[in-house]
């Protein structure tokens, strides 16, 4: 890990030129004292790093102290620099490892590349942490020990140990063949199989991970996104699904089709707005997405989903319609 964060040390100074011991610190995510001993270190190593005095001193490279990537153009290096600014990587616990290698990939590039690729990388935000309505998305937390014991297993080949708490369920521990990890808007997963039938866990339910010897039950090869295609459609397809009949006013017909599982059919009604059959997975997630919809969807069938459409307006009408 040493050696990781020397490097690291010697990036951030080629990249800022000057910076403090405090702030060395925190991008390194230590103290300053440790700080101070990589510096030594390096010095003894024959690393050109020499300490300026004063109000706005710090630590710095002599010039012309780099190595030079070849090889990338600036188009390359800018799909690098923006595949490296995603969050997706948080999921897997690799958010420290990306960023050290971002700060590598800046620092190896040709003077030129460097410059054009870095500075068209400012101009492109890609997945921010909140919507045009300034809502926030939610990261899932998953502990650093349980992704590290999870990315080993998958790695290695080997089965997986795993406490998972699925939904409504009591937590339990199963032994897993893990397969791949996918991560989808930031929520992490593990594809496995156990007992020979697919299985997929969310990563944020796995309360702990054990990496076991025994190698896992698993082809060599796999295509991971038509694995997930898969499971994706099985998903869609089975539950407690329900079919619903839904009139629509056209300008919202694209927020239904987005929250539904499919839409079936589809007409236009005389006054103008449409009239849908869409599929929900189940009773709980169809009155969600009707009541997102307001008074610019009408729910027509079935009649226990209009009833509880209304009954929830009732009580809301209720507690608004009385001055506290």
């Amino acid at each position: 890990m040493r050696a990781d964060r020397l490097v690291s040390l010697v990036l951030l100074l080629r990249q800022y030129g000057r910076l403090s011991a405090a702030a060395l610190a925190r991008e390194l995510e230590v103290s300053t004292r440790t700080v101070l001993r990589d510096i030594e270190a390096l010095s003894a190593a024959g690393v050109p790093v020499y300490a300026e005095r004063g109000r706005h001193g710090g630590f710095a490279l002599l010039p012309g102290f780099r190595t030079e990537l070849t090889g990338l153009n600036p188009d390359e290096a800018l799909a690098l620099l923006v595949a490296g600014s995603r969050r997706g990587a948080q999921a897997f616990g690799l958010g420290s490892a990306l960023a050290s290698a971002m700060l590598k990939v800046v620092d190896a590039l040709p003077e030129s590349y460097r410059d054009t690729a870095a500075g068209a990388a400012e101009r492109l935000l890609i997945d921010p942490e909140t919507d045009l309505l300034s809502r926030r998305l939610v990261d899932e937390e998953v502990p650093d020990a349980i992704v590290a014991e999870v990315l080993r297993a998958v790695f290695a080949g080997h089965k997986l140990r795993i406490h998972y708490a699925a939904v409504d369920q009591t937590p339990k521990w199963r032994t897993v063949d893990p397969i791949g990890l996918v991560t989808v808007r930031d929520r992490g997963y593990l594809l496995a199989t156990r007992s020979g039938a697919d299985r997929t866990y969310r990563l944020s339910r796995v309360l702990a991970a054990e990496e076991l010897a025994e190698p896992a039950q698993r082809p060599d090869r796999v295509d991971l996104d038509r694995a997930w295609q898969e499971r994706s459609t099985r998903f869609r397809t089975g539950g407690d699904q329900v079919t619903v009949l839904v009139r629509v006013d056209p300008a919202r017909r694209e927020d239904l089709a987005g929250t539904a599982l499919a839409v079936r059919a589809e007409e236009a009604d005389s006054d103008g707005w449409l009239r849908l059959e869409v599929t929900f997975q189940d009773p709980r997630h169809a009155e969600w997405a009707l009541w997102q919809l307001t008074t610019d969807a009408e729910a027509l069938a079935p009649q226990w989903l209009r009833t509880s459409l209304r009954n929830r307006a009732a009580e809301i009408a209720t507690r608004y319609g009385v001055s506290s």
